[in-house]
């Protein structure tokens, strides 16, 4: 027997390490096994694969068996149905593991979460699982909409199961549940069974369950619609008591026990393979059978002749195999310990027949509920506070007053609905019969259903305050009306409704024929349904009376929950398409990937790629357009499904080239459709599919090209005398280090979101370490040269045509030419002419950088601006450094390689400085020089270090998954943006105050930011040598873009460099690396014109 203590109720016990822990999911419970019950053989198909999208969306497990069981009865009892569940799921692990038979050696390490269907839900064709929850979910992979089984699972997955041993679970699903994340539940040494409760009130408690516990919380009774001195016993010290809420954990040992009864007589008969055998089926409570026999102060002789109203009442038959049933429980049951988990912060609704209690429950504030939930109402201003609106497109004037709901619906107004409602299931086609009516308190749905083969749609309509199953005889009412009035108003009498040898007990909305389900000529719609509400009419009654007319008793049976799952998927979907142009429209910061997931896992991808082919080709706005490609480049990768390849790579294949060019040119509904007639052909497996989301992404990059091209109106120069042929223009320039904001100016983050960065302008080891020199030579051509690599002659304009391939030759220095405008490409004329015409010859051009390829110090965009400030020179022309940071922009676009503007700002503009870009276009840079005190950058220069990390990276890979990112709009990335703005703001006031410290703390949440927005970007090796030295520095950082290059210290202490090569001496793998001295240049990049023969 399990010692008292470990089973008190709610008791804070540290967790200790359990056997059993290396099974739980990294998120919560990694099931088994999954099996939901249901009544009817009919849905068995419908719900599991509902279960399987589940999985698709990895809400379940991918290796977790999922199975859906009918019940052996339909009437079985919610003990029977456990039963049985616990049979199949035991039966399918048995044959996985290679039995031949079904035996309990599978349960022994399985995790097994039965989940009851119930019985029949007059407000939702689908059961209390599937009814609608207005919940939205902001942290969700994958977009869809929640239903209270969703809502369960995840309860039962990641809070309630969390951290509990094998065993099995059960999980009704006929309650809404409220339960806090980190709910206090030990589960040291646990054995026995566990029932779970959430606080009630008295009042609320006689309608239900309620347990009767000790002070170390064993159960000793289950009361259940008792009087109220008897629930008063149960009372907590607060004046609520435990209700009863439909969930229990059952240990191995009890599980096996349970197991065992389908062999034992009279038990056999709750499961299928009693029934197969022949026996008389037993209905059982899980609650008044199962579990009761394990409650303390219940003996034998009272709970072997007591009766439930769950089953019912039987013959004496029944009641002889009802004994003896409870006769078998108690024998195997009654030595194990039933124990409570108490959630005080929780919260318990069951979802009852009455319609108020329903709607009620769907209003209530409750964690995430919301307002509008998956759906687009074109006129949000007629929803009145306290409505609610799901899975459903509003058009036109829809009125929707307080405490009224709307579901799974498309309507187009003017339509008016009241209070009190709740409208579920109606298409566009039955808006045109609600024009000019007020509905006030009433249930109005569509439901699909079967009828001899065929799927039709019909259509219920109740009062709020109606009881379906109040006698007529009694207090029962029809649309809030007594019987009698609704038969006087309309006309209608009781034999249309009820047969004449019915008995008057029976007589009740629940087996009223109300409802049309067929007309000879036409079928059903809204009107037939609603012409009930008003006077009597003459046309309306006729035709009803000649309708073929079902009860909600009746319709139950035909209903079609495989085509009313589908229909409200594809309703989502069709909700989704509006979402979709209202978010990239409207330029709305709101990732879309959990929608194209979504659309992916279910088979509406199609759908979406049109709609997003539609927005790009009408988008005015090159920004929209850009995202709407990049959400379809994300559409075929998720379609990929994770095979085919990494998502970056090349996208230059000539079949999407006539779709570029069209781009190129601006026609953006030609180069759309021209993309979309490409893609098309790339769709039959994942290695098609990645490539075309990479051809999608070369599209998008056209854009932002277009886009930050507009930075070329704030380049403007002067014209001055030309240095003499063979003179030289030098320009040498400092690299920069980034000391916060960073990736903020990354197009097109900068001109969608803004940018902010803090740099200096640095000497490595007491030089400008980047430099270019060119001269003008009577030769027509161009001599290019780069480091210590000989010079490659253009002598045709078909040398240059390789200037947007970053990798070839020479490549940057072709591209400088071409957007100084020294060379025109494509031109008529050739380069020979062009050069002759308007320089009397040619230009040679030599750079060089004494920095290793992918330092992270600025060296490509910083060389840039050397070139292009030697070559405006040497051409005539003098530019300004505001003209040459834009410049460089416009160069790098050229270039293909995407470069933001941080680099040229830092390397271009001496000193501290802040640069700014605001969310706009033409693209605009900023530059504001940061005062700081007197004598700080002497002691800002002792306290800076760069360590080359020896670790080479190459930033346009992370620049790819960055923007991937940032188009995908993750909330993680987007917050981040703007957290890089703030810090620079924060960084530059520190500056300003001369702080050290406080300089550390932005330089150490700077590399925290860099990491949220490219993962990856931290090596180990890297990670190992900050470690190193983090106890020696205010902050330290990787340079750039990170993934390795330098990495840059603010020491605590002046002058460290010959102690930290000492620790990083001592450190094991470290290979290549080296640490220099740096310090602000606050002279910026200097221009020289020196003649042919001097030193250059």
């Amino acid at each position: 027997m399990l010692g008292r203590r470990s089973q008190v109720e709610g008791r804070r016990l540290k967790k200790r390490s359990r056997p059993w822990a290396e099974m739980e999911h990294q998120n919560g419970v990694n099931w088994t096994v999954i099996v939901l019950t249901c009544q009817y053989k009919d849905s068995v198909y419908a719900f599991q694969k509902e279960l399987e999208v589940r999985q698709k969306r990895e809400q379940i497990p991918r290796e977790t068996i999922l199975l859906t069981v009918e019940d052996p009865e339909a009437q079985v009892g919610s003990g029977g149905a456990t039963l049985n569940a616990l049979l199949v799921a035991a039966e399918h692990l048995s044959a996985q593991a290679g039995y031949t038979v079904v035996t309990s050696d599978v349960l022994h390490t399985a995790r097994i979460l039965i989940m009851h269907m119930g019985r029949d839900f007059p407000f939702d064709d689908c059961g209390r699982a599937f009814t609608c929850l207005p919940l939205v979910d902001p942290a969700a992979q994958v977009e869809a909409l929640t239903y209270n089984l969703d809502r369960l699972l995840d309860i039962m997955t990641h809070r309630l199961g969390r951290g509990s041993p094998p065993g099995v679970w059960v999980c009704s699903t006929d309650m809404i549940l409220s339960v806090p994340t980190s709910p206090e539940i030990c589960w040291d040494g646990f054995q026995g069974a566990r029932v779970f409760s959430l606080p009630g009130s008295v009042t609320y408690a006689q309608d239900h369950g309620v347990y009767l516990t000790d002070s170390q919380g064993c159960v000793l009774n289950i009361f259940y619609q008792s009087s109220e001195a008897q629930i008063q016993q149960c009372a907590r010290p607060d004046g609520r008591v435990p209700l009863v809420s439909g969930i229990v954990f059952f240990s191995v040992e009890i599980a096996e026990r349970l197991l065992a009864t389908h062999v034992s007589p009279p038990l056999d008969a709750c499961t299928y393979m009693g029934l197969d055998s022949g026996a008389r089926p037993v209905q059982l409570s899980l609650f008044f059978d199962i579990l009761l026999c394990m409650a303390r102060d219940v003996n034998r002789e009272s709970f072997l002749a007591g009766w439930h109203p769950e089953v019912g009442q039987g013959d004496m038959e029944e009641a002889g195999n009802q004994r003896r049933a409870r006769a078998v429980l108690w024998k195997e049951l009654r030595d194990q310990l039933l124990s409570l988990a108490y959630i005080p912060d929780g919260a318990y609704d069951y979802m009852t027949l009455a319609a108020s209690a329903h709607l009620r429950s769907l209003m209530l504030p409750r964690d995430l509920f919301a307002q509008v939930v998956h759906s687009q109402v074109e006129n949000p201003q007629f929803l009145e506070a306290g409505c609610s609106v799901v899975n459903s497109l509003l058009e036109g004037e829809v009125r929707l007053g307080a405490g009224s709901m709307i579901q799974h619906c498309q309507l187009q107004g003017p339509i008016h609905i009241g209070p009190g409602c709740l409208l579920l299931g109606l298409d566009v086609a039955s808006s045109k019969d609600l024009h000019g009516l007020v509905l006030n308190d009433v249930i109005l749905q569509g439901h699909h259903i079967q009828l001899q083969g065929t799927s039709i749609q019909v259509f219920t309509l109740i009062g709020r305050q109606d009881d379906w199953q109040c006698p007529i005889l009694e207090k029962g009412t029809y649309l809030n009306v007594p019987w009698n009035e609704f038969f006087q108003r309309t006309g209608i009498r009781d034999g249309d409704i009820w047969d004449m040898d019915s008995q008057p007990a029976e007589r009740c909305l629940l087996t009223a024929r109300l409802f049309p389900v067929f007309f000879a000529s036409r079928s059903p719609g809204p009107q037939d349904v609603l012409w009930l509400l008003n006077s009597i009419g003459k046309d309306f009654l006729q035709a009803w009376r000649a309708a073929w007319r079902m009860s909600w008793k009746q319709l139950r049976l035909h209903l079609d929950q495989a085509a009313t799952l589908a229909s409200r998927r594809a309703l989502f979907f069709q909700q989704a398409q509006g979402k979709v142009r209202h978010v990239l429209e409207e330029r709305r910061d709101l990732s879309l990937l959990p929608l194209i997931r979504a659309a992916t896992h279910e088979g509406y991808h199609g759908l979406l790629l049109t709609t997003l082919d539609q927005v790009a080709a009408q988008a005015q706005d090159p920004g929209v357009a850009a995202r709407a490609l990049a959400c379809i480049a994300d559409v075929l990768g998720c379609m990929a499904g994770g095979h085919g390849g990494l998502r970056s790579g090349p996208a230059a294949n000539q079949e999407w080239a006539l779709a570029f060019q069209y781009l190129e040119k601006g026609d953006m509904a030609r180069g759309v459709e021209e993309l979309a007639r490409e893609r098309d052909k790339w769709l039959g497996r994942p290695a098609l599919l990645v490539r075309a989301a990479r051809h999608y992404e070369g599209a998008e990059q056209i854009l932002i090209r277009q886009a930050v091209i507009s930075a070329r109106r704030f380049v403007t120069s002067v014209p001055v005398e030309c240095p003499p042929l063979g003179h030289w223009v030098v320009v040498e320039c400092p690299a920069r280090v980034d000391f916060s904001g960073g990736w903020s100016d990354t197009p097109p983050i900068t001109y969608e979101h803004g940018g902010a960065v803090v740099d200096l302008a640095v000497l490595v080891d007491g030089r400008r370490p980047i430099g270019a020199r060119v001269r003008r030579i009577p030769q027509p051509e161009l001599q290019l040269s780069t480091g210590t690599h000989s010079g490659e002659v253009c002598q045709s304009l078909e040398d240059l045509r390789d200037y947007c391939q970053p990798h070839a030759p020479g490549a940057l220095l072709k591209a400088a030419f071409i957007c100084a405008q020294i060379v025109q490409l494509p031109s008529a004329n050739t380069l020979q002419t062009q050069l002759l015409h308007g320089f009397g010859g040619g230009f040679e051009l030599h750079t060089w950088s004494d920095l290793p390829h992918g330092s992270g110090l600025g060296t490509s965009s910083i060389l840039a601006g050397a070139v292009l400030a030697a070559l405006y020179r040497a051409a005539g022309r003098e530019v300004g450094t505001e003209a040459l940071i834009h410049a460089v922009l416009h160069l790098e676009q050229m270039l293909t390689t995407g470069g933001g503007w941080q680099d040229q700002v830092g390397g271009l503009v001496p000193g501290i400085k802040i640069g700014r870009s605001r969310a706009q276009l033409p693209l605009k840079v900023e530059v504001e020089e940061i005062s700081v005190p007197p004598d700080f950058i002497q002691t800002l220069n002792e306290h800076l270090l760069l360590v080359y990390t020896g670790k080479t990276r190459l930033a346009r890979n992370l620049l790819q998954d960055v923007l991937r990112n940032w188009y995908a709009r993750l909330p993680a990335v987007v917050d981040n943006a703007q957290a890089l703005i703030s810090n620079a703001e924060e960084c530059a006031r520190a500056f300003c105050q001369g702080n050290l410290p406080l300089l550390g703390q932005c330089l150490t949440q700077y590399w925290g930011q860099k990491k949220c927005m490219a993962p990856g970007c931290e090596p180990q090796a890297v990670r190992r040598m900050m470690d190193a030295l983090e106890p020696y520095v205010y902050g330290q950082s990787l340079a750039g873009a990170g993934g390795g290059g330098f990495l840059y210290l603010l020491t605590k202490e002046p002058r460290q460099k010959e102690v930290l090569e000492a620790v990083l001496a001592k450190m094991e793998g470290l290979e290549n690396y080296s640490i220099h001295l740096v310090e602000v240049d606050t002279q910026g990049f200097s221009l020289r014109v020196l003649a042919s023969d001097a030193s250059a």
